[in-house]
């Protein structure tokens, strides 16, 4: 399935596999807006910027307004409410769950009469999910269900696919503020991992334009963590 001609909206854009999606998508041929709520962040050549805020439906609406019809829709945003279950805030796991799945929701809710034949969304779950750890209750919980909210989606929204892309630890940038021990949690994981190393945003970005080109895939999610889940 060709690219060219093709309208993507990435919503949660900000981040280096959001980048990295809409660049290679816009290589591809597709017409790109990156979506997020410093849309400032965005300044990629051919690729516009749009605000989006995944707790605020009022933006989710303006939005898929703005954009008018489209062709794939990707939202990969998160808000992390990690630490013991014993010290969460109700305020950071609502975020946590606005950012994974209410967000989404309700942008399948705006942006569903608007696709185009053959059109798809993408949604990001995480290999927390398959491999939960002490202190990560919410995150592997959001992933979780949007596992489940991609499957629903598929079928309510059909003939529009939805998929999950579920990646495992990817050197995306996210991890640079641990400093120093970035290296070594990347070593452990290269050392655990079946495929012996960490993720790229390429890996990534390559995964998520499979999904969105594929015209018999839906419903599904979509491993990209080296076999992560499995170590």
């Amino acid at each position: 399935m060709s690219f060219e001609g093709k309208r993507l909206v990435v919503v949660g854009g900000g981040s280096g596999i959001g980048r990295r999606i809409a660049v290679d998508a816009r290589a591809a041929g597709v017409e790109v807006t990156l979506a997020g709520r410093n849309p400032a962040r965005f300044a990629e050549p051919g690729v516009r910027a749009a605000f989006a805020d995944l707790a605020e439906e009022s933006s989710l609406k303006a939005l898929a307004e703005e954009a008018g019809e489209v062709d794939y829709l990707v939202t990969l945003a998160s808000a992390p409410a990690n630490g013991p279950v014993t010290t969460l805030a109700r305020d950071a796991v609502t975020r946590a769950f606005d950012a994974k799945v209410i967000g989404p929701l309700l942008l399948a809710k705006h942006f569903a009469p608007r696709f185009r034949d053959g059109g798809a969304m993408v949604l990001f779950s995480g290999v927390a999910a398959w491999r939960p750890v002490p202190e990560r209750t919410v995150m592997a919980t959001t992933n979780g269900a949007v596992a489940f909210l991609a499957e629903a989606l598929a079928v309510e929204l059909a003939p529009v696919r939805v998929n999950a892309v579920s990646p495992g630890i990817v050197d995306s940038g996210a991890w640079d503020r641990l400093g120093e021990a970035k290296d070594e949690l990347f070593r452990r994981t290269s050392a655990a991992n079946p495929a012996r190393r960490v993720g790229t945003v390429e890996d990534v970005s390559v995964a998520t334009l499979q999904l969105l080109r594929n015209p018999f895939v839906t419903g599904t999610v979509l491993h990209v963590d080296g076999g992560g889940r499995l170590a």
